[in-house]
């Protein structure tokens, strides 16, 4: 008989209760589970029936004298799926109402729970009466299938009478018909959401006994792997539990995993896999379509720490060999390195010896013209220097979209002397600005190439990213290379430096390449929901002069919502925040996984001394460097250093109103539109911290909290109730 192929999977489940055994009990089952890879059928291992099974296709195998394995083995396909792990009575517990089996619609291998838990609603505050009708009882059988739903589940979905009923049960759903009842139950319609699936209508009829073909599906690899190499198994066994590494949801893998005809814009609110896609992104081109040992990738995003956060993580998913062919690198250092090789005279400045130079140009401001100085440094952030601009004649038909204080040609005439004299300065002490940098950059690179020869560049947080920066990309990988050259995630939402971009403008054409992420696997709904509300009504832009919204963005998580405590002095909130931590502890979990998070670097110092004294250990994140996850200790970070990481706590500490926001920058704004901008940039910020948890977001001030806050709590200033378990019991912290 011909030799029959085998495949051998392991879940998300599984690896999930794997990372929960003691350490010092992996080894047994690591040991176990290299010989189930490497041959499912040998006679040590000992399939028994469960007898109380729903399934029956699952079985147990025994690991030890304490764990028990729950292994899908169904009779056709040779086919071994690792499903679950646990001691012997909650591994049992665990198969006896689970049913594994191929969609009949999707093709895609499915696990739910047929022990059904009638919906409820949260106990807490809930006041919403169970109506008449199901959210879906009038979506037809068929249609349900194309949702995802199992049709063991009709009923059970049918009886759905709230969006809080359907989060209630979403661990008893498979993900993709959670998400897409989710999508329905925030508004949109029935055909939106199958369009947002974008499944191909199948070449023939699923076959519900092909588990073997089943598991490639794209939704099964969002929670099965397929075990073909020993070494990469034991890497995914032996990392800690980072399901971005291994399973990718079917929307992400359509943007990595295939060719673009062009430039490509991802964008997607916070947590919603971006840079993972990108990370991903990445590795395939250069394991399927770059494959010579000369070609290389750029990555780049906005500053330097999230380089080294995207170095290290990239690590985890490559090869020694493929990161060699992949440059991570902050753009400003990668200009700086570039120049610096072609003989470059000038140096690049970013504020310290300019500054002076900038008041010395003030001299020629006209008197009669009545704006503040101000005015004269944000026309040349938001107007010369994108634009490149550098003669009188081509400020004068200079479009000034958004500048709130209007100009006449005799006043851009008086004005225009100011910007003269400041080039001027900067060309005689030989100093250049950063988009000055990246001009000249993109100037020798379109001579001569300047010896760059990058296939593909993957651009990280591309909103705080401006035109002169994607003119110089642009550059880097000319047009006419076509494929796969341009791959960019942004949100505009999580914008927090002066920049906007039209990509349009900068030749790097995005029309019919454009795709969104809408799933937050970071955060809970609960945090999700209070982080949006920050933003909630203001203007966004989409990377390419449109708006964007968070229209059908959620998290399948929950959780509680969001803490905030308000205290009367600086000592009371840091007590409160020291007991936050003392109740983390007793919980089992480290403080390395919390962030204590403020709007300055200042501030960090005042809260580090004062956590310190009361023998609480701190680790405070470096701009320069990537985060040292073994190294003890509460981290502390600003707002600004904390983009890009997560964490299961995030504290937002002294979020005071002369805080969040801070005054100065308002009082320095030359015009109400300028004040705007910035008012979005500050909750930008707000909302990037509180969207780096994972589980728990507590925001404590003291004195007069922040105007951002009582806007969204609906509370004015003064004492919030502060966590329940961490109250006196007289209401005071």
């Amino acid at each position: 008989m011909p030799n029959i192929p085998v495949k051998v999977a392991i879940s998300q489940d599984f690896l999930s209760a794997f990372s929960k055994i003691q350490k010092q009990r992996q080894n047994r089952v690591l040991d176990f589970v290299n010989k189930f890879r490497s041959d499912p059928t040998r006679p040590g291992i000992n399939y028994e029936k469960i007898k109380k099974a729903r399934d029956p296709n699952l079985r147990s195998v025994r690991i030890d004298d304490t764990y028990r394995g729950i292994v899908f083995k169904p009779d056709s396909g040779n086919v071994f799926v690792l499903m679950w792990i646990d001691i012997h009575d909650k591994a049992y517990a665990w198969g006896e109402n689970k049913i594994c089996q191929v969609h009949p619609e999707l093709g895609s291998l499915q696990v739910f729970d047929v022990e059904h838990v009638a919906p409820q609603l949260p106990q807490v505050g809930t006041t919403t009466e169970k109506p008449a009708k199901g959210l879906f009882s009038d979506i037809k059988d068929a249609d349900l299938l194309k949702l995802g739903v199992p049709d063991a589940l009709f009923n059970l979905v049918r009886s759905i009478g709230s969006e809080e009923e359907l989060d209630s049960l979403g661990d008893q759903l498979p993900e993709e018909a959670y998400e897409a009842l989710g999508f329905l139950a925030v508004g949109l319609s029935l055909e939106e959401v199958i369009r947002d699936m974008e499944r191909p209508e199948p070449e023939k009829p699923v076959d519900t006994d092909d588990y073997f073909g089943a598991l490639d599906n794209e939704d099964s690899k969002r929670r099965f792997y397929v075990v073909d190499d020993e070494l990469e198994l034991a890497s995914v066994l032996n990392a800690p539990l980072e399901n971005w590494r291994v399973f990718l949801h079917p929307k992400q893998r359509k943007i990595v995993e295939r060719d673009w005809n062009g430039p490509v814009r991802v964008l997607g609110g916070a947590g919603t896999g971006k840079t993972v896609a990108a990370m991903h992104r990445a590795k395939w081109l250069l394991e399927n379509r770059f494959t010579d040992r000369n070609d290389r990738i750029l990555f780049t995003t906005f500053t330097k720490n999230l380089a080294a956060d995207i170095q290290q993580n990239l690590s985890k998913i490559c090869s020694a060999e493929t990161m060699k062919r992949i440059e991570v690198v902050n753009l400003d250092r990668w200009v700086s390195n570039f120049l610096n090789k072609q003989g470059y005279q000038s140096v690049i400045d970013y504020g310290s010896n300019s500054a002076s130079l900038w008041e010395k140009a003030l001299e020629a401001s006209p008197g009669d013209l009545e704006v503040p100085e101000s005015f004269y440094r944000e026309e040349w952030e938001e107007v010369i220097q994108p634009l490149g601009i550098t003669t009188l004649e081509e400020y004068m038909f200079a479009p000034r979209v958004g500048r709130g204080v209007r100009l006449n040609r005799n006043a851009r005439e008086d004005v225009w002397p100011v910007f003269e004299e400041y080039r001027f300065l900067m060309t005689q002490n030989r100093l250049k600005e950063p988009e000055d940098a990246m001009r000249d950059a993109a100037l020798i690179i379109s001579g001569n190439r300047g010896g760059v020869s990058y296939r593909s560049v993957i651009v990280d947080e591309a909103q705080d990213m401006g035109l002169q920066a994607f003119s110089l990309i642009r550059q880097m990988v000319p047009e006419s290379q076509g494929k796969n050259d341009i791959f960019i995630v942004g949100d505009g939402h999580q914008r927090i430096y002066r920049r906007k971009v039209v990509l349009g403008r900068a030749g790097i054409k995005i029309t019919g390449r454009s795709k969104k992420l809408l799933i937050n696997y970071r955060t809970t709904e609960e945090n999700r929901n209070w982080a949006v509300r920050i933003l909630e009504g203001l203007p966004i832009d989409d990377l390419d002069g449109n708006l964007d919204n968070q229209k059908g963005y959620k998290s399948l998580m929950h959780g509680q919502v969001p803490q905030i405590a308000n205290f009367s002095s600086f000592d009371d909130e840091v007590s409160f925040i020291a007991r936050y931590l003392g109740r983390l502890t007793e919980e089992t979990t480290s403080i390395r996984d919390a962030c204590l998070v403020t709007r300055n670097r200042h501030l960090i110092d005042q809260y580090e001394s004062a956590l310190n004294q009361k023998g609480i250990k701190t680790y405070r994140l470096s701009r320069n460097q990537a985060e040292d996850r073994n190294h003890p200790g509460l981290r502390l970070a600003t707002m600004h250093r904390v983009k890009g990481l997560e964490f299961e706590n995030i504290i937002i500490a002294a979020a005071n109103d002369n805080v969040i926001p801070e005054p100065k920058m308002f009082r320095d704004a030359s015009d109400q539109n300028s004040q705007k901008d910035i008012d979005v940039r500050e909750r930008s910020l707000l909302y990037v911290a509180a969207t780096r948890a994972k589980k728990e977001v507590v925001v404590t001030s003291f004195g007069k909290m922040s105007r951002y806050l009582t806007n969204i709590t609906g509370c004015s200033s003064g004492h919030q109730p502060v966590l329940p378990e961490l109250s006196d019991g007289t209401g005071k912290p």
